[in-house]
């Protein structure tokens, strides 16, 4: 493969009022190894970069096809943009954080020259990270599907009301909530909405479901984490007043009617990320939370050090 067949798709952040800059700067390093990259044919019109010598424009049906990695230049929202562009061509994610915490991010906007270098020089590995897929039901007959990185979030749609559902795990009832909705979570979501709900932090590295109740009125509602062939199934009860819409990853959003059922199991297909170091997950941790280690002496390490 030459050079010149070797693209990069670049994702944005839709909003900032500096995209159209940072993004020349990752196509003008791309052009000095004779690589392209690939943008959206409305991204490349909105950010004034159609003429660039290096830009390629992208099939809206493949975007990703036959690149090496998908370039996420935002938040983790935006990553989950990318992650959605990205799905079926197995193209790995390397996020560049211009947001405030950027938890998938893996490098930030000061190193975003030195990123791109390096993504030329293949000096990245690849890890991979489990998806969900989801299925609506009503009345026994697929409505729609979805899949999601993060979670699949069922929620009430009238604040004023409660959502009321009974939650399965493998065929069999586990409880009924009176709720204002149930996160279903996967490890790498467990630090997004999960978290917020009160859910465990998850290493990436486990396989694992998480089901996480949001604000339930009832005896039992802790949060579940359960093994990766479990099928969770939650039914919204039918003729009751409230009625509930689901999101996936935050992003796309799906209107629920009464006696709907949603089946929420691993993905066959992970989500694949660009590395740039081997750093353990606790370190990520620490640093994207900002958590405190005063007083950490580790192995070995003596008093008067």
């Amino acid at each position: 493969m030459t050079t010149s067949d070797r693209r990069v798709l670049i994702v944005g952040h839709p909003r900032r009022d500096d995209m159209p800059e940072l993004v020349r700067v990752v196509l003008d390093r791309l052009a000095v190894d004779g690589m392209r990259g690939r943008l959206l044919e409305s991204e490349a019109e909105r950010l004034g970069l159609t003429d660039h010598a290096a830009v390629e424009i992208a099939d809206p049906h493949a975007p990703a096809a036959d690149c090496e990695v998908v370039c996420v230049l935002g938040g983790d929202g935006t990553l989950l943009l990318g992650a959605d562009l990205a799905r079926g061509s197995g193209v790995p994610l390397l996020g560049v954080n211009l947001g405030h915490v950027g938890f998938l991010a893996e490098a930030e906007r000061e190193d975003l020259a030195a990123t791109v270098d390096k993504i030329a020089a293949r000096e990245f590995t690849v890890e991979e990270r489990i998806a969900v897929e989801v299925t609506g039901l009503q009345n026994g007959q697929t409505i729609f599907s979805d899949w999601a990185l993060n979670e699949v979030s069922i929620e009430k749609a009238a604040r004023e009301r409660m959502l009321e559902l009974t939650v399965e795990i493998d065929g069999r009832p586990l409880s009924t909530w009176a709720c204002d909705g149930v996160v279903v979570a996967t490890p790498t979501g467990s630090t997004a909405y999960a978290f917020s709900a009160g859910g465990p932090v998850v290493w990436p590295e486990v396989e694992a479901i998480l089901v996480v109740p949001l604000s339930a009125h009832a005896l039992f509602s802790r949060p579940l984490v359960i093994g990766p062939e479990s099928v969770v199934a939650i039914e919204i009860i039918p003729h009751t007043e409230g009625s509930g819409v689901m999101w996936s990853d935050g992003r796309r959003a799906t209107d629920l009617p009464s006696g709907a059922r949603l089946e929420v199991r691993l993905s066959p297909e992970p989500v694949r990320f660009a590395r740039l170091s081997a750093a353990p997950f606790t370190d990520r941790l620490v640093a994207k939370f900002h958590l405190s280690v005063h007083g950490w002496r580790g192995r070995g390490r003596s008093s008067a050090q």
